[in-house]
């Protein structure tokens, strides 16, 4: 009992003993008093060396804090001539902090800093470089080269490997006086040291000072260095490793033997601990495959690169977020790698929104045919979740699966189909917007799905889905008898639409008058009336005029452009091209690969010919769909020009009624010049759908009967006939109906 009596009064004492050292100690972050600068001051000056310490320890703390303490820089100087390592390191710090702002003083510690670079103690000396080197000053400059070569030649490795990083910090103040100085050449002979850590920091400046150099490349590996860059990495320390990977990853081996000695010295490396270097080890090994032809050795390295990258997954929130943005970028150049490992990659209840997000891109590159359905039963549980843009993501995953793998987009429609009986509203919403691809991707196949879609149209409030809802009614306009009363009923609330919305009623509209004409005729003059006359878009009343000018000039061309067969939707969202990802290969591990854009974009005007450089990497399209894009743009341009010639083909001719245009001026004047309907071929059964008074373009507000040419046509000849009504009312649910047996352009072709 005295025993436990004794332990329990000891713990007692230590803790009082603890709280009154703490009570003691001193608090240098406390906030300033009122002349506390003229105490530090006086302070500074002691004759006890204890309280000049404990001085600079409290100016350091004032500095950290951001209080300004630059008045006290010529009495913080004083304390420089000590040999109390402590001491010199918290003056150093203080001169490091304040140099820029005391040009004029900092040269007064030029002496102090030569002096302790020839100093017995290797801590000294390197302190010192490294001092010098950190004070961004220009007139610093004339007074380091001398130091620094010595330093790089010193016997001690700690200060070799501190003098080779100042190497790059001198360049990147004047590459001038570090090329004219022999710095670059002497930095180059320390990759050949017998110190690893000098190695790598000899390795880390160079392709530091590669990356500024506008006079190319600096340092480049050939066969010597490599062999001493791999003997050196096993005892490196972790950073060091990462650079001498990094400088592997520039090398061009020699022949394919040279390729396999290198990833079977890199190999080893994927299994540290640092996730830092299985990155780094992984990308060496991804750029030395292509020049490996043994596929059983290929084979054999991509599968002990697995674990590693699943292992990544086990780390926090932050470094899963990068893996899984490089694992993204590994993916997209072999495909096959984690195919068995898909379950690894599902979201957990904790993970952060942005993990789980980035999982949902990593499940769509793993989906097949095999495990499509464990991973539709996992998305289903996603699209339930109450975090609404996790929810809509998975969501729209389940149609991105659909459209990858033809063979499971059956189950993914009904999956879908589920998801929206379940009437939660943005599930709903972001349904119908995937529906709308898997329509693209397979036309009349799932036709039974738009009755469901339809009996939720009360609940569309999102402009996509209610534009990629008008757009199957207007794509299935001959399937469903009633499609003109529920195209009535948006066209009712056209002018308080979005613009997106907008356009695809005045398109789907169209296609129903181009697909039933005697069902459509009324509402799509109504349509195109309220389209020209009551918005205030220019988007939206050129594809008005347009359509109008077709369907009263030339329906035939109408039908090949409204109707005509769109091009194939991309499967794989985000891919980059084969040669922007060879660049995100040799990126790993690096921002570009999390931001998946090209270095040169985001680097800025901090390295010396940046500007060039990213005006290059920004015209490089970052993705396949930009590179489709920039081609459709071009296609399109064509298109319009075809569009507004009337030019199918065939050599454009002038209209008919029109004469030809006696310059560019009045062939523009004459854009929307429509010729007289009845100047074209009989339309037999369309005849009273394309007469004059039906589809003549409408009058602009604010014309005049006089004047103008052709755009007095534009504005005042186009007498707009009354507006009709909407088609009669009835039940909003669509019934699908056999289309029509006959063709009623039959008779509209001659």
């Amino acid at each position: 009992m005295a025993t436990f009596a004794n332990i329990q009064l000891s713990d007692v004492e230590r803790v009082v003993n603890d709280f009154i050292a703490a009570v003691r100690a001193p608090n240098y972050f406390a906030s300033t008093r009122r002349g506390e600068l003229t105490e530090l001051r006086a302070d500074l000056n002691s004759d006890e060396r204890a309280r000049r310490k404990e001085t600079v320890k409290r100016v350091i703390a004032q500095m950290t804090i951001g209080k300004d303490v630059s008045s006290l820089f010529p009495d913080v100087l004083k304390n420089m001539q000590t040999d109390d390592l402590e001491l010199k390191k918290l003056v150093y710090l203080y001169l490091m902090n304040y140099a820029k702002t005391q040009p004029e003083l900092v040269i007064l510690a030029v002496n102090t800093f030569v002096k302790d670079t020839s100093d017995r103690n290797p801590l000294i000396r390197a302190l010192a470089i490294r001092t010098m080197g950190c004070i961004r000053v220009d007139k610093m400059l004339d007074f380091i080269s001398e130091p620094l070569m010595k330093c790089l030649r010193d016997d001690n490795p700690y200060v070799r490997k501190t003098a080779a990083i100042n190497v790059a910090k001198l360049y990147d103040l004047s590459p001038e006086l570090a090329m004219d100085n022999g710095f670059i050449d002497v930095l180059k002979e320390l990759v050949a040291d017998s110190n690893p850590m000098v190695v790598a920091n000899a390795v880390t400046a160079l392709l530091d000072i590669n990356e500024s150099s506008t006079e190319g490349n600096v340092f480049t590996v050939d066969p010597v260095v490599l062999g001493k860059l791999l003997v050196a990495m096993n005892e490196c320390t972790e950073w060091g490793q990462v650079a001498i990977l990094t400088a592997l990853a520039d090398y061009t081996p020699s022949d394919e033997q040279d390729a396999v000695t290198v990833c079977e010295r890199v190999l080893p490396r994927v299994q540290h601990a640092n996730a830092s270097v299985v990155l780094a080890a992984i990308k060496v090994l991804l750029v030395y495959s292509r020049y490996i032809n043994n596929e059983e050795f290929t084979s054999q390295m991509l599968k002990k690169m697995t674990p590693p990258l699943v292992t990544l997954l086990s780390s926090a929130p932050e470094i899963q977020y990068v893996a899984l943005r490089n694992i993204n970028i590994i993916l997209q150049k072999i495909p096959t790698l984690l195919g068995n490992e898909m379950r690894v990659f599902f979201c957990r209840y904790n993970d952060p929104p942005y993990v789980k997000l980035e999982k949902l891109e990593i499940l769509v590159k793993l989906c097949n045919a095999q495990n499509i359905d464990n991973l539709l039963v996992e998305l289903k549980e996603y699209a339930n979740e109450v975090d609404v843009d996790f929810a809509r993501r998975a969501v729209r995953v389940i149609g991105r699966c659909a459209v990858k793998i033809e063979e499971a987009a059956e189950r993914c429609v009904n999956v879908l189909i589920e998801l929206i009986r379940t009437r939660v509203n943005h599930v709903v919403q972001e349904a119908i917007i995937v529906i709308k691809d898997i329509f693209r991707k397979y036309p009349h196949q799932y036709e039974g799905v738009i009755p469901i879609l339809s009996e939720h149209l009360d609940v569309l409030d999102e402009p996509e889905a209610k534009a990629a809802l008008i757009w199957i009614m207007g794509e299935y306009a001959d399937r469903i008898d009633n499609v003109a009363s529920l195209l009535a009923q948006f066209l009712d609330s056209f002018k308080g639409e979005e613009t997106q919305v907008q356009l695809q009623i005045v398109t789907a509209i169209v296609k129903l008058f181009l697909r039933r004409p005697s069902d459509g005729q009324d509402i799509v003059i109504r349509a195109l009336e309220v389209a020209t006359k009551e918005t205030d878009s220019p988007d939206i009343r050129d594809r008005a005029y347009i359509y109008w000018r077709l369907l009263s000039s030339n329906p035939d061309a109408a039908k090949a452009v409204v109707l005509a067969d769109r091009p194939p939707i991309s499967t794989e969202t985000g891919a980059v091209t084969t040669g922007l990802l060879d660049l995100f290969i040799r990126n790993l591990s690096t921002l570009a690969s999390v931001y998946h854009k090209p270095p040169e974009t985001f680097i800025g005007t901090g390295r010396i010919g940046a500007d060039a450089s990213t005006a290059q990497a920004i015209s490089i399209p970052s993705t396949a769909e930009e590179v489709v894009a920039a081609a459709a743009a071009q296609v399109q341009k064509s298109a319009v020009e075809d569009l507004l010639d009337l030019d199918f083909g065939g050599e454009s001719s002038p209209p008919p009624s029109a004469a030809a245009p006696a310059s560019s001026h009045q062939s523009i004047m004459d854009l929307f010049d429509a010729p007289a309907p009845s100047a074209l071929a009989p339309m037999g059964t369309t005849a009273a759908a394309l007469s004059p008074a039906s589809m003549a373009p409408p009058t602009s507000h604010g014309s005049t009967a006089s004047g103008g040419g052709a755009m007095n046509d534009l504005l005042d000849v186009f007498g707009g006939s009354p507006a009709i009504g909407s088609s009669s009312t009835g039940s909003l649910q669509p019934t699908p109906s056999k289309p029509a047996k006959s063709d009623p352009f039959a008779d509209l072709l001659g």
